[in-house]
């Protein structure tokens, strides 16, 4: 069976001398894994387009094991991102991210144009990397069913109070007057009101907003920790971002 679909590049490997494999994030199917054949060769039309972090045009088969891609186009490389190592491991954490969190073989279009979103805004340097980066996080957790409740505290309703708490290992949020020793994180209002924004926003507007570098240094802590409780893991390409990060 033959399928017409358009994708980014998450993962490559190399299969041999001239084949590799690649994992895809598409709209349409989610991840997927297909085999490109002879795309090493300095001939091959598919080496540029099947390169990591690369959205193409893609045609390909189901073989008897595996897609095989038998025909790429290049549609964006976000070149503003190859010449700058911050952005570029940044880029390489949210293809982790898509990776970890997006379906497998099902629709996960709004997956892709979070992370083609963001992957735009950082190449051509549109928001702060931070601002980014937790907008990513929280957002792709929301999408994949690890949707903190905002809305209110949880036990007395209140919408705010100028100090809130965040229990991250239930995804609660609490106003000052109930919160107990068992929910440790104070955040300042500005940071629920930007996580709220992620949460909440449609995608057209979720890259709308500004903060502080002090706010932004806040609401990147706790979008990542939260991102580490509820997935239970750690992410190579995200130590690796912190280690360079300059801002």
């Amino acid at each position: 069976m033959r399928l017409n679909t358009k994708g980014l590049i998450l993962k490559e490997q190399n299969i041999g001398e001239q084949d590799k494999l690649v994992t895809v994030l598409t709209a349409d199917f989610g991840i997927i894994k297909a085999f490109v054949r002879g795309a090493k060769s300095i001939k091959s039309k598919k080496q540029s387009a099947t390169g990591l972090l690369c959205y193409s045009k893609l045609s390909l088969y189901n073989g008897k094991d595996s897609y095989i891609i038998d025909e790429a186009e290049c549609i964006e490389v976000f070149f503003g991102l190859r010449n700058d190592i911050e952005k570029l491991a940044l880029a390489q954490y949210f293809a982790e991210l898509a990776y970890e969190l997006a379906p497998q073989e099902t629709d996960a279009n709004e997956y892709l144009r979070v992370v083609l979103n963001s992957l735009y805004m950082i190449s051509t340097s549109k928001k702060p990397n931070l601002q980014i980066k937790a907008i990513t996080e929280l957002r792709l957790l929301s999408l994949s069913g690890y949707m903190p409740n905002l809305v209110a505290c949880e036990r007395c309703g209140e919408f705010e109070t100028p100090t809130m708490y965040f229990d991250m290992e239930h995804g609660l949020l609490y106003c000052e007057n109930c919160a107990s020793a068992g929910v440790p994180l104070a955040l300042e209002l500005n940071t629920v009101t930007a996580m709220r924004h992620i949460v909440f926003s449609r995608l057209e507007k979720l890259y709308n907003f500004k903060m502080s570098d002090e706010g932004l240094q806040d609401l990147s802590y706790v979008t990542e920790m939260y991102l580490k409780i509820k997935t239970e893991r750690k992410y190579k390409t995200l130590d690796f971002y912190n280690s360079l990060r300059t801002v």
